[in-house]
């Protein structure tokens, strides 16, 4: 592979926690990720080059190559060991259960496939710590009942101790169900986010390639307009990435809790221009910013990158989801207690079926599944809001508009 292409793939795949293995169609690993490294044993860099049967243990070669070359065949994306237990084995031979998620994908004419995998070791050893409960359950169900025939006390107080046991079973069962099926969905939603961000990276590297060659072709000093127009399609697709990258170090930072706010009072003007400033170079034909009114004298002691970020976000996804010739209004009030801050749009809106998951991680509304976006934006505003003690709320109507309403606390430091 190129060396920006595994640059793409380790940002991808050190975001997740699960391992990730990508190998080709020779069966040759040429990417994994740290928690790969770790689950199987190996040092940094280790597997690059070698064959996936390295991870195999040696009694399941035989079948391996088949299964791999109809997998391949097909080219479609599922689930490993479906009515079976999968195996992997470690660098010191140790051999222990897992689960793999198939995705194939192609890159610059060329086919991979992307194995998301999970050491379900502790799974398996609850399932069977759940069994032997099981077991000992039944059994004293069987000595308590011959008990029962004694006397009608001690009828009572086996019923008693049946009921309260029972109880705990069935507790017990529903909550291993309940964790196995939250342990499903979060599989296939960062498969599916693996397959969502590899096409988010794969659409502007194209467009950059693209544009890099074309301009080799205009020496002519009557062609700069030509050339200056794919040197600004470099810079957007540049920007867009990079903004998707941050994206991605913001997930990891709110999730290990390494996110540090500097908190300092600062004109909410100055903020409001410099979002306003940079969202004009992405208006749409007709598009136009109504700038909130009566702000000069608004300052408010925050975390100021955390109230750029917020609002950035969401003016951007309105210019975004709306047509062209729409405004867009900012609208900002302060009392004692809190700030404000309203951005309305006249868009496609938000479908009210989609409207309780728009906060969610990787989610992203039915009618927006065709523009450009990895569904993280929303989520990563409502966690910093949070955790600066604040709230983000909305309103919206398909093909109408929507209104996103921040309320920021006022901090005295």
């Amino acid at each position: 592979m190129l060396n920006k292409e595994q640059d793409i793939f380790n940002v991808l795949f050190e975001a997740v926690s699960e391992g990730v293995v990508v190998v080709d169609d020779q069966q040759n690993i040429v990417s994994v990720n740290t928690s790969v490294e770790k689950m199987f044993g190996y040092e940094k860099g280790e597997l690059v080059k070698k064959k996936l049967d390295i991870l195999i243990p040696k009694n399941y070669h035989a079948g391996h190559g088949a299964h791999f070359d109809g997998f391949m065949k097909n080219k479609e994306k599922r689930q490993m060991g479906n009515g079976r237990d999968l195996y992997g084995a470690r660098k010191n031979g140790d051999i222990f259960p897992l689960e793999a998620g198939l995705n194939p994908f192609e890159i610059y004419g060329k086919t991979f496939v992307m194995a998301l995998v999970i050491d379900i070791s502790v799974r398996k050893q609850q399932e069977e710590e759940i069994y032997k409960l099981n077991e000992e359950l039944e059994k004293k169900v069987s000595e308590r009942t011959k008990e029962l025939s004694k006397t009608v006390n001690e009828l009572k107080v086996v019923n008693l101790e049946l009921d309260e046991e029972n109880h705990k079973r069935i507790e017990a069962e529903n909550q291993i169900k309940a964790a196995l099926k939250k342990e499903k969905e979060l599989n296939e939603l960062k498969t599916k986010f693996l397959s969502l961000v590899s096409h988010e990276f794969k659409t502007p590297l194209s467009g950059i390639l693209t544009s890099t060659m074309l301009l080799g072709k205009y020496k002519l000093s009557e062609q700069q307009e030509k050339r200056d127009k794919h040197l600004q399609t470099i810079t957007n697709k540049v920007h867009y990435l990079n903004n998707i990258l941050n994206d991605f170090l913001s997930v990891e930072k709110l999730e290990t809790g390494k996110i540090n706010y500097k908190f300092h009072t600062f004109k909410l003007s100055k903020v409001v221009d410099e979002v306003i400033y940079n969202a004009n170079m992405l208006l749409k034909e007709g598009q136009r910013i109504n700038y909130p009114e009566d702000i000069d004298e608004i300052s408010l002691t925050q975390d100021e990158k955390t109230v750029e970020l917020a609002l950035s976000n969401l003016v951007n996804n309105a210019i975004k989801y709306s047509p062209e010739n729409t405004e867009i209004s900012i609208n900002i009030t302060q009392d004692k207690k809190e700030t404000t801050i309203n951005i309305k749009d006249n868009g496609i809106g938000i479908p009210k079926a989609d409207q309780k998951n728009i906060f969610n991680r990787y989610f992203r509304a039915e009618n927006a599944l065709l523009t450009q976006g990895t569904g993280i934006g929303l989520n990563i505003i409502k966690s910093h809001l949070e955790n600066l003690g604040g709230t983000i709320t909305f309103e919206s109507e398909e093909n109408v508009g929507s209104t996103f309403t921040m309320k920021i606390i006022n901090k005295a430091i």
